[in-house]
């Protein structure tokens, strides 16, 4: 056992948790324990189960009630915020110090808006509907996807014309999240001063393998630095952001039967998200044309 780096797994308790990083992924597996006697001699059981989408799953939910219930209260407080402080801006424009109250006011009504919309995109992340499914040829979209940003041009390699089952709105969504922060972290590092000629590429690549597609959107940003947060709602590393893209990715990715992974590249600077998806949605699953 010590040989194979097994003994932390032989000292766990029964219904313990065992948690190992594998391709820059956190896998977590329970550790069910049983004995039993076998020719008179006392044995022990272990058996491993991969609970890694199950955990995840129950983040996702306490997620979810945690954002539907900050969402509530917030806008709530904030709409009365913003209403009043419009309605008080037109009253006092007439008198001596309307303009520093003006001012003020104006403040305070720009905060509680930019609030507003800070909190309404968390709460895309607890109402994102079932994905209505349909067939969907991925060239375009992805062609579609690279076209929509303008800070930088997005490299598209050449790839084989690739029908899969998906929900084409989500699948789009899902794709500009992550062109937009491969773009924002190829450009972050074209503006460091110590960059020297670099010049931010983003590039995407599709494949299909077997029955899975990839589909694979690599920058020269500075990498993942760190790995354990980037899908966590709430965390950011941008000054701007909300923490929410990664984390809507992912959860339209598992949708849809599939994987959504970010890791550093091996051969030279940045990332490389990677989506993996079935080509077609197995059955047995909920009704997923069902958007209730």
């Amino acid at each position: 056992a010590k040989d194979l780096g097994l003994e932390g797994l032989l000292s766990l308790q029964d219904e313990g948790i065992l948690q190992r990083e594998r391709d820059g992924r956190l896998v977590r597996w329970m550790v069910r324990r049983s004995r039993f006697r076998q020719r008179g001699a006392p044995h022990t059981l272990l058996l491993l189960s991969d609970v890694s989408a199950a955990l995840r799953e129950e983040e996702q939910l306490a997620w979810k009630r945690l954002i539907r219930v900050l969402g509530h209260e917030i806008s709530n407080s904030l709409a009365p915020i913003k209403s009043i402080a419009g309605s008080l801006r037109l009253r006092v424009a007439d008198t001596s110090l309307g303009s520093e109250l003006d001012r003020g006011l104006a403040v305070i009504e720009g905060r509680a808006e930019s609030l507003h919309r800070f909190v309404q995109s968390y709460r895309q992340l607890a109402q994102l509907p079932p994905p209505a499914i349909k067939p969907v040829a991925l060239v375009p979209l992805i062609a579609r996807v690279a076209q929509l940003e303008m800070r930088l041009h997005v490299k598209v390699q050449e790839m084989p014309a690739i029908e899969l089952c998906a929900d084409p709105d989500q699948l789009e969504q899902l794709l500009i999240n992550l062109v937009r922060n491969a773009v924002e972290a190829a450009r972050s590092r074209e503006e460091e001063q110590d960059a020297g000629n670099l010049s931010a590429e983003v590039t995407i690549v599709a494949a299909r393998q077997g029955n899975v597609v990839s589909v694979q959107v690599a920058d020269n940003g500075p990498g993942i630095a760190n790995a354990a947060n980037i899908f966590v709602p709430f965390y950011t590393t941008k000054k701007s952001g909300t923490g929410v893209g990664l984390a809507l990715a992912r959860q339209i990715a598992e949708a849809h039967g599939g994987t959504l992974e970010l890791r550093n590249r091996d051969q030279s600077t940045g990332c490389v998200a990677e989506v993996r998806l079935p080509m077609e949605r197995s059955g047995g699953g909920p009704d997923v044309n069902s958007r209730s």
